[in-house]
């Protein structure tokens, strides 16, 4: 399991790619697997963790020499324990790019889930390289949003674990806004819709390099401690009680998101979601059931006098169904013998691999 160099397995705070790569590698191991971590320095896990690096990278995020530096050297330990007649089977990265685009180097077929959007520059990349990896989605929105000749082998959406959410059926009043305080995220969206609605608001999330004008133009401003409060980046326990009291989270994205792993995390509490119908929402909230996807501010304004007609029972019952860990993981364990199978006969392509899963599963 490869890991990107920028954060621990798993997070103490923001970080869903690693908390997705903790679950999933646990449950794994539980599983019988004989899995291999390679993350940042301070990662734990059930699974063998390997720290290839000396530190880990948390403020230089996708920069290209510690990612570069950080898949070169697990490539030299695949290498080595091949050499000791202890090669591994399957490589399931999650890196952003190093990893795909020198896949070829080795001899280990490698599955890579697709964590961010196709934007032109990523289309380009994975029209080169793709074919070196078994691509795998994280939505169906993703997947169709591929650009030509990119094939994507398999959708297999980020797992949640509901004995990491407390079920909550009784609400507080205030919603909630939770995710990187970026002008595609919404923040200052979700202050006007709460504005409308009357609900005081709190933000949650980090202020990332680049992201600082934003945050003091469009965002601050409007934080006053009662309206609207802004507690910073948060994680583990307080995350968890603060989407679990939530009378519901909010969610005004205007890109198309890949997945949203803070939809999931609410609704497990118990806490229906409003959305913007972009991305995957309409893939994660059911529209009248688990939460409203609206079209606008003024929309979701509207539907939060109507959360209260939804049952906090059925948001975590759904997610239960659909993005529970053992679930995931066995649709990944599916993955894997098909990419097994696949990387023993013919040269190995995304489009045979979706040939085997078409099969029965195993």
């Amino acid at each position: 399991m490869l890991a990107p160099p920028w954060l621990p397995v798993p997070p103490s705070g923001y970080g869903g790619v690693e908390s997705v790569i903790s679950l999933i590698t646990g449950e794994l191991v539980e599983r019988g697997h004989d899995v291999t971590l390679f993350a940042a320095p301070g990662s734990l896990s059930a699974a063998a963790v390997c720290h290839v690096l000396p530190e880990a990278h948390p403020d230089e995020i996708e920069r290209a020499l510690y990612e570069a530096d950080h898949v070169a050297r697990v490539f030299a330990f695949l290498d080595q324990a091949a050499d000791r007649g202890l090669a591994f089977d399957i490589v399931h990265d999650h890196c952003g790019f190093t990893g795909v685009a020198m896949a070829d180097r080795i001899d280990v077929p490698m599955v890579h889930t697709l964590h961010g959007p196709f934007t032109p520059g990523t289309g380009q990349f994975y029209q080169e390289h793709g074919h070196k990896a078994l691509l795998v989605a994280i939505s169906e929105a993703q997947r169709s949003s591929a650009p030509e000749g990119v094939a994507v082998a398999s959708v297999v959406p980020n797992p949640v674990d509901l004995d990491d959410w407390p079920f909550e059926p009784y609400k507080q009043d205030y919603l909630v806004w939770l995710g990187r305080m970026h002008e595609t995220k919404g923040p200052h969206r979700a202050i006007q819709a709460a504005r409308e609605a009357g609900c005081p608001l709190v933000l949650a999330g980090p202020v990332q390099p680049g992201q600082e004008a934003f945050f003091r133009e469009s965002v601050a401003p409007h934080i006053d401690g009662k309206a609207v409060r802004y507690v910073g980046e948060i994680g583990g326990k307080v995350k968890a009680d603060l989407l679990a009291g939530a009378r519901a989270l909010l969610m005004p994205i205007r890109w198309n998101e890949p997945f949203g792993m803070v939809m999931v995390e609410a609704l497990a509490c118990g806490t229906p979601v409003i959305s913007f119908d972009e991305g995957a929402a309409c893939e994660v909230v059911r529209d009248g059931v688990t939460g409203f996807l609206v079209k606008d501010e003024a929309a979701m304004a509207e539907a939060v006098s109507a959360v209260h007609s939804l049952d906090a029972r059925d948001c975590r019952a759904d997610v239960a169904a659909r993005f529970g860990v053992e679930r995931v993981t066995a649709a990944y364990e599916h993955l894997y013998r098909a990419t097994a199978m696949v990387s023993n006969g013919p040269p190995l392509s995304s489009a045979l691999v979706a040939e085997v899963l078409e099969g029965p599963a195993a």
